[in-house]
């Protein structure tokens, strides 16, 4: 199933819009913290689909009935351009155990764009929810990876995938080859192509530099 949270007028647009603007984007401290608003919008709208019980809270009037999320869950995310989206979901999910992929882009030897896995830090994930998360969703690849180191730590229950801004193609890329019944993915907005590079068109640039500065790119 996909979601693209931006589809309806809301608050949310307003993030959006100043995460996509280049001249907002120079401030790479409001970028960032415009990353975590997302991720505590997304936060709060895949906290609808969890599974939840009741629990009686002492009040010093009283007793509260209160419905709460039954169980924890798990934050995972791709190093580095996925942390301030991280900790905009462990900010809502401020109890989560947390994992983090470390995984770049290279060109191989024909000049294509590559991505290539490095190491996970992660809790057990058997029967867990896990919220992967990464601020751009281009072809789909990076996602992938990141979604098959996690199922080295265990088979989770379910996976919900975030992204701020995707690609058709790169939703249609999980879709194929990450659609399975216990996958969820969220986006704020979908657009339609990609460059040679294989960046989005109109996209926002390059999210782990605008959020802390330029790198020297991986040959």
């Amino acid at each position: 199933m996909v979601h693209i949270i931006g589809e309806k007028s809301s608050l949310f647009n307003n993030y959006i819009a100043e995460i996509r603007d280049v001249e907002i984007q120079k401030d790479p401290l409001r970028f960032r913290r415009n990353l975590e608003r997302v991720g505590e919008i997304m936060a709060y709208e895949i906290s609808k689909h969890l599974d939840f019980k009741d629990i009686n809270v002492q009040t010093p009037l009283g007793t509260a009935p209160v419905s709460v999320v039954e169980k924890n869950v798990v934050l995972a995310t791709i190093l580095r351009a996925g942390l301030p989206l991280h900790q905009g979901l462990l900010n809502s999910f401020d109890r989560a155990e947390n994992c983090f992929i470390s995984a770049y882009r290279k060109q191989d030897e024909n000049n294509d764009i590559c991505i290539e896995f490095e190491y996970i830090a992660s809790p057990s994930l058997d029967d867990k929810i896990v919220i992967l998360s990464d601020p751009i969703l281009a072809t789909g690849a990076s996602m992938e990876v990141g979604y098959k180191a996690l199922l080295e730590k265990g088979v989770p229950k379910h996976v919900h995938i975030v992204s701020v801004i995707g690609s058709q193609q790169g939703v249609d890329y999980v879709k194929e080859h990450l659609g399975e019944e216990n996958v969820t993915l969220w986006v704020g907005a979908v657009d339609p192509e990609l460059n040679s590079k294989s960046y989005i068109v109109p996209g926002l640039g390059d999210a782990g530099d605008l959020a802390f500065g330029e790198k020297i790119d991986s040959k």
